[in-house]
This record gives C-alpha cells, structure tokens and sequence, in this order.
C-alpha cells in the first residue's frame, strides 16, 4: 500500500496543473493544496480496487485517480470560503483565501473541477470505460451528491435538523463522493455491475462513518491534531450536536463494526487489497 501510495503521488507531483499565463501567483496557488498533502483516501480506494483484480491497469488509472483528488481538493477550497466556513487551516496548512485572496481561490477550485474531468477523459483506458467514470464522478461530485449535500450544510445552519435529515445531508455531501471512488475502482477494473453496487453502498457507510469521526475529531481535537480548523461546528448541523458526544461515538462504533463486516463480505482478492487503506481509518475515532 505504501508503494502504491508514493507512486500515485510521484505521479501527482509531475502532472500538476500548470497555468500558463502571466499571473504572478495562479500557477503557484492552483498547485498549493494538492501538494499540500492530505490522507489522498479517495485515490487510494479507487487505486486498491484497480489493484485486486487488474493490477497492470494501475498506471493507466492514475489520470483517473488524480481528476478524483482534484475534484475532491476543489470541494475543500470552496467548503473554507468565507461564504461557507470561513476556515483558517487545510492539511496543516494556511487556506487559499487567506495565502492569497478570495477570488483566487475561487478559481483555483472551479479550474480543479473542470481539470478532474479533463484527466478523466484524456486516460489510457477505453472510451466506453471513460464515459462510465465520468458519469460516476459527475453524478456523485455534482447536483445529485455532494453539491446538493453542500447546499443543505449551508442553507441549514442554526437550525436544527432530524437524524434522517442529517443523515442525507452528509451521505450526499460526503459519503457519495467516497462511494464513487470505490464505483470507479471496479469501473476500470471491469468487475460485474453487482460488485459495483455493493461497492457502492459500502462506500456510502465508510463515508457516513467518516463524517461521525469528523464531528468527534472536530470537537476533541486541536487545530494542531487535526490539520484542519477545529472546534468550528457551533452552529453546524454535526451528529455531535444533534446526538451529544457520547451519542456519536457510540453511532461511530456501531457503523465501523458493521463496516468491518462489509469489508469482510467481500472476495479475498479485493478484501485484502482494501484491508490495508481502511482498517487504520474505521476505528479512527478511538485514537
């Protein structure tokens, strides 16, 4: 998995978007917060489904790979403007609007969005292939997922929502993104449209799961801990807020004990190849 890992970024470092222009700074800033780092989990999934059934395709999936990282990295940028977070900090690091300025983070998040779909298109992999994961990532990254998910995060805050409701929010805004990447996995590796699904769906619990974590992260850790601003959910729709902390860790136990069983449902080849990525990640919020 580490090796899997440092190849996909060496990858990402040499295929960073460039802007060719005379901007003093765009090209700088459109590189920033992909090489800034972070957990690169959603690239991982995809790449470790490629894995367990068509190993020699790896290369030709990172194109693939790194329009999801774009398209997720746009989604951190525009979720810190001051619009909608007003954040400090992202991946340990100073948020683009305030490197920078507003505008240009703006832009560097719409040119990340519509570069995801270039990367896509432009793989080594067969076109039929290429319009199925363009439709996934389409779907999931857009109006029917995480922009709507997003909409509702903003549109609701301060006033409270029920559990069913919180739970669409943050199953659109966060899980279908992290559902898709493992759906995309098993586009490219050609698995049958019933590993799809129930890849899928187990994507919508592991992003679910990791939503709950946030929430607990978010209220028990420092901004040092955590990378990332925290303490900053005070009047967000958060399973902390709504089920207090005792409540969500308790939610979060019992999602990742089903999480483990679905990962374990699942055929040795492909088990294997995501134990390693997501067992270090299910029971995070013990840590």
């Amino acid at each position: 998995m580490k090796e899997l890992l440092k190849s996909f970024e060496d990858y990402l470092l040499d295929n960073l978007p460039l802007s060719k222009s005379f901007h003093p700074y765009f090209e700088e800033a459109l590189g920033d917060m992909l090489k800034a780092g972070g957990k690169r989990f959603r690239p991982m999934l995809l790449l470790s489904v490629v894995k367990s059934k068509k190993p020699l395709l790896i290369e030709n999936a990172f194109p693939v790979a790194l329009g999801l990282e774009m398209l997720h990295t746009y989604s951190l940028i525009h979720d810190d403007l001051p619009a909608m977070d007003n954040a400090d900090l992202r991946r340990g690091f100073k948020t683009l609007h305030k490197k920078y300025d507003e505008v240009t983070a703006i832009l560097v998040g719409d040119a990340l969005n519509s570069e995801a779909f270039n990367q896509i298109a432009n793989a080594p992999l067969h076109n039929d292939i290429k319009v199925e994961l363009i439709k996934a990532l389409g779907s999931n990254g857009g109006i029917d997922g995480m922009i709507i998910g997003q909409a509702i995060d903003c549109y609701f805050e301060n006033q409270k929502l029920e559990l069913n409701q919180l739970e669409f929010l943050h199953i659109h805004k966060t899980a279908k993104l992290i559902a898709a990447s493992l759906k995309m996995g098993a586009i490219v590796a050609q698995y049958d449209l019933d590993t799809q699904n129930r890849l899928y769906n187990f994507g919508i619990d592991i992003g679910l799961l990791f939503q709950i974590q946030d929430d607990i992260i978010d209220e028990t850790q420092s901004e040092e801990q955590a990378g990332k601003t925290t303490q900053h959910d005070g009047a967000k729709n958060s399973f902390v807020n709504l089920l207090g902390l005792d409540g969500a860790i308790n939610s979060a136990n019992t999602l990742a004990k089903k999480c483990e069983d679905e990962l374990n449902s699942f055929d040795l080849t492909l088990k294997d190849s995501l134990n390693d990525l997501l067992l270090k990640y299910i029971y995070r919020h013990k840590n």
